[in-house]
């Protein structure tokens, strides 16, 4: 694929372009004590359905300062996230007894969900969003040790947990499930399907989770089979995607068909049909074909496929879309 034709980097990537994780300190426990009493900390703020808590008066992250944290929440645990901008970024959990609505006054703040910030944050605030949630699901999720059950304590600044039981001592490491997603072509033409629950005319790129032992390749040749019964054959790599809801990593591909024939082998899509990039224009001026939303990967995925076998522009298409 060439990249330079991407039409924007993913939602939720490139975060490494601004924060340095510092994996190698996260054992330094002395010197994250020192970073979180720096008057240069910065603290981002999770209530426990892991929706963040945002500025009310615009689009950004409420990030709480080191007196801030220590006047209202000074009891609670941190989870170093990185360094951006010369300055220690930590993650604070609410648990659910929390009063979260007194807080939110207290702070002048309102709550998002990922989902839903994840195109109004800048680029960058969206991706610390996505990522602290992944670590913070992570972490509510794995309190017991799936070896002999002991109770877990965090460790490694919240990026591991150690067993409790000293004759197990097992280290636990934040999970992420890979997905493929991935836009298949012949001939002229994209596969899109799409599910009953969805608003109507929606239709979004195929995708699905790699089982163990699978190749990403084969996950896609797999899962396009299983759900549409089309045969891929060629199979690249375009991009990828966090997707922490709760905890995916979302891989993208281009994949060609060897064949139209479409046959639906179970119940998991309402339909799949190929679309040329004519029908496409045709659909999303008439109201009759609506994408995936910018915040997906599909988009993304279906946004250079139409640049780079029409020249056409997903972003202005939809804009001039009527209304629904």
């Amino acid at each position: 694929m060439d990249r330079a034709k991407l039409p924007r980097l993913n939602t939720f990537a490139g975060l490494s372009l601004i924060l340095d994780r510092i994996a190698e300190r996260r054992d330094e426990s002395a010197w994250i004590t020192e970073q979180a009493r720096s008057t240069d900390a910065r603290y981002m703020l999770l209530d426990a359905a892991g929706e963040a808590f945002m500025r009310r008066d615009r689009e950004v992250l409420r990030w709480l300062d080191t007196g801030e944290r220590d006047q209202w929440l000074g009891d609670l645990s941190h989870t170093l996230l990185g360094i951006a901008d010369q300055r220690p970024h930590f993650l604070l959990m609410l648990d659910d007894a929390a009063d979260v609505d007194s807080l939110e006054e207290i702070l002048g703040a309102r709550r998002m969900n990922l989902r839903s910030a994840g195109l109004q944050l800048p680029a960058q605030e969206a991706g610390m969003f996505a990522y602290a949630k992944g670590l913070s699901h992570w972490q509510r999720e794995t309190r017991h040790c799936t070896r002999c059950g002991a109770p877990l304590q965090l460790v490694a600044a919240g990026h591991r947990a150690q067993c409790t039981n000293p004759d197990c001592a097992r280290l636990h490491f934040p999970r992420t499930d890979a997905a493929v997603i991935m836009l298949v072509e012949h001939d002229g033409a994209c596969l899109l399907g799409r599910q009953a629950g969805w608003p109507p005319g929606r239709y979004s790129t195929l995708a699905g989770f790699v089982e163990p032992g699978e190749s990403l390749e084969d996950a896609v040749r797999r899962e396009v089979a299983e759900e549409s019964g089309v045969i891929v054959d060629d199979v690249h790599y375009h991009s990828s995607q966090p997707w922490p809801m709760p905890a995916s990593l979302m891989v993208g591909f281009i994949a060609t068909a060897v064949s139209r024939r479409i046959e639906m082998r179970d119940h998991e899509l309402e339909d799949a049909r190929w679309f040329t990039p004519q029908q496409i224009v045709n659909g999303i001026a008439e109201g009759s074909f609506v994408p995936s939303t910018a915040l997906s990967l599909s988009y993304q995925l279906l946004a250079h496929w139409l640049q780079l076998r029409a020249g056409l522009d997903l972003d202005a298409l939809v804009a001039d879309a009527p209304p629904a």
